[in-house]
């Protein structure tokens, strides 16, 4: 029941921010009467939706849940007050909420009301699903996941810069499905210029997420896909004084413009985060992706490698210089899992 949760859930990846993804089950003698997931932020959480979907069949019912229900007034009234005068009897819980307004609070609400209650029903994938909210509430910032593409010998293109296609297109189309569920995309200017991306799902979804573009001088074209904004909304992230006529002409052209005094990824994710963004995913290259990784802007790591070899001592690299000259600095990732996408590698992990 609690998978079942986790997949209701699912179904609602890259709509929630900044609320996590909850999905919830009542049953009644191991039958399911009713089910939901919170869809989006200021709609009922997945509490609701299930009691709503089993009505009078919730009296003496059990109820699962991922995540613990809240016990506070926020967009919406607290889910455990509706779980309690719903008459369910037990609930299992999935995980405790790491937001200090709930943290807690909801499980000993629903025990003093007289429920059973039982927490930790598995856990690990209930921390899983939801790892962007919970990094967001402890750490203050979007969950960052590092995404790139590399050949066997660790380039990302070739000495000319050619970059497409690293990858096959199985590999291109996974990329596209976790573009669907981040937030936002990132690149910097060297990508615009270089690539000129279209940083969409590309029909893997009907969702794509924001586009975002780092330039601290705005040195960018006047033409490129992600100033074409009916398909998907793009931010330009800069700093003040920085080229003022083109901040004009994006803006004319619809896009959002977004000014900060410094433009480092340190404050790019502080304002992103008071804009309530979950997880980004950060597609740049090498150079942006080490000033990423050393101001602690990302925590997983996306790595596909290509069975390629193209060679060149000036062919760029994922990640670009990090200060680091002896291998026994080098960043260590953990919870290792890889998978074959096609005929590349696809290398998941976490930086320590």
């Amino acid at each position: 029941m609690m998978q079942r949760c986790l997949t209701l859930a699912q179904q609602a990846a890259g709509y929630t921010a900044p609320n996590p993804l909850v999905g919830s089950v009542i049953t009644q003698e191991a039958t399911i009467v009713g089910e939901g997931f919170h869809p989006q932020a200021g709609q009922p959480h997945a509490e609701v939706f299930a009691l709503r979907a089993a009505g009078d069949r919730a009296v003496g019912a059990t109820l699962y849940v991922n995540l613990e229900p809240c016990n506070h007034y926020g967009r919406t009234p607290p889910c455990t007050e509706a779980i309690i005068q719903a008459g369910i009897r037990q609930v299992y819980v999935g995980m405790v909420d790491p937001d200090e307004r709930v943290s807690g609070r909801g499980i000993n609400r629903l025990r003093q009301a007289g429920l059973e209650v039982f927490v930790g029903l598995e856990a690990a994938a209930c921390q899983q699903i939801n790892e962007a909210f919970v990094h967001r509430v402890q750490h203050r910032q979007p969950f960052g996941i590092l995404k790139y593409a590399m050949t066997l010998d660790g380039k990302i293109a070739a000495a000319s810069g050619h970059s497409a296609w690293v990858t096959g297109p199985e590999a291109r189309a996974t990329v596209h499905q976790l573009r669907a569920i981040c937030d936002a995309v990132i690149v910097g200017g060297n990508t615009v210029r270089r690539d000129n991306p279209h940083l969409t799902s590309h029909g893997q979804s009907d969702r794509n997420p924001l586009r975002i573009v780092m330039s601290q001088q705005l040195n960018l074209p006047k033409t490129a896909h992600l100033w074409q904004v009916e398909e998907a909304k793009t931010l330009v992230l800069t700093e003040t004084e920085a080229n003022l006529p083109f901040q004009a002409y994006l803006r004319q052209q619809g896009v959002e413009v977004v000014t900060l005094p410094t433009l480092t990824p340190a404050t790019a994710m502080d304002y992103l985060y008071q804009r309530e963004l979950l997880s980004v995913l950060w597609e740049c290259g090498g150079q942006l992706a080490a000033a990423a990784i050393a101001a602690g802007a990302v925590q997983k790591v996306w790595a596909f490698v290509a069975p390629k070899i193209i060679g060149g001592q000036n062919a760029p690299t994922p990640v670009g210089d990090l200060g680091l000259d002896k291998m026994t600095q080098a960043l260590k990732l953990e919870r290792l899992s890889w998978q074959s996408v096609g005929a590349d590698l696809l290398i998941e992990g976490y930086l320590t």
